[in-house]
């Protein structure tokens, strides 16, 4: 019997596994009896060293949790998790292809996986052969996680050969159209750039080129917060769509939201410096902007020169 609690943060996409619509971070519910009190004490306690950022100690309580249930798969992804954040990235692989072969049908492991794998800039063929690859569920949630982020030809390629379905067919459509857009800009006319309209913003691209646009004009927060909530829920793994709605969100005087917001985008964030430095900024500001210097303070250390 598996183990009945949430341990997914991401946003529910229009094709993912509808019904697992199950939120871990936001709530852990109560562990079947068959689950001693010491693995309940350090799950729960490795779930809070998470809340707080101290991957380290999370790492520990969760493997206590691995040695007392060496096949659990919620325990194998959440190792996953916490070692990619810590960049530690050939054993959250091993963890991540572990949970997945696990539950091969579960979304969120597929999407871990996919995380580490651009992490260490390999590619899914290199880890196929460790998955049980003729799962068409499986190969349906990797084309989508590619296809949300953008990553066209790679959706298309794990997509072939599966078998045919209504889902698959709208996804391979999809796919498909989105790979048309993007070859009629390869030799595009130079000009200056002008704002994209909503019914063409349909890849991560062209929600980036419009943001750029709205975060450097000052007159329009509005549609620039509108853009980017709009951008977060097509492709929810996009740590620059939440650092550009934290921006909209400090620019609107809502530095609450803004550091909530801020903070999920360090969680998407792998490897890239400008961007973290950004997001620290916004953090600096709207930690400022709450009379917390000790936070403001702590992230103003972490910029990059």
């Amino acid at each position: 019997m598996g183990l009945v609690i949430g341990v997914f943060n991401s946003p529910m996409s229009s094709y993912a596994q509808e019904d697992q619509d199950i939120d871990v971070e936001q709530s852990a519910e109560v562990f079947l009896e068959e689950y001693s009190d010491t693995f309940q004490e350090n799950f729960f306690e490795g779930l809070k060293q998470k809340g707080i950022r101290n991957y380290d100690r999370a790492i520990t309580y969760f493997l206590e949790c691995k040695k007392l249930q060496p096949q659990n798969t919620v325990v194998s992804f959440e190792l996953a998790k916490f070692h990619l954040y810590d960049k530690q990235l050939i054993v959250a692989q091993e963890y991540a292809l572990e949970a997945l072969n696990g539950e091969p049908e579960n979304y969120w492991y597929a999407e871990t996986l996919i995380n580490i794998v651009e992490a260490r800039k390999s590619v899914i063929e290199e880890v196929k052969e460790e998955l049980p690859w003729n799962n068409t569920v499986l190969r349906g949630n990797i084309a989508e996680i590619y296809f949300l982020k953008g990553d066209y030809l790679n959706a298309k390629s794990v997509l072939k050969g599966v078998k045919t379905s209504k889902k698959y067919e709208r996804l391979e459509m999809k796919i498909t159209d989105s790979i048309a857009k993007q070859s009629k800009k390869i030799n595009p006319i130079l000009q200056s750039p002008k704002p994209v309209s909503s019914q063409d913003l349909d890849s991560v691209e062209d929600y980036k080129i419009q943001i750029e646009t709205l975060l450097g004009a000052t007159t329009d927060n509005v549609k620039l917060f509108q853009t980017t909530e709009e951008a977060i829920e097509n492709f929810p793994s996009q740590p620059y769509f939440y650092y550009a709605n934290g921006a909209a969100l400090n620019r609107a005087q809502k530095h609450k939201e803004a550091i909530d917001i801020l903070e999920t985008a360090l969680d998407y964030l792998i490897d890239d410096v400008s961007l973290e430095n950004a997001i620290y900024k916004e953090l600096v500001n709207a930690y400022t902007a709450t009379n917390n210097t000790s936070k403001a303070n702590m992230y103003l250390s972490k910029i990059k020169s």
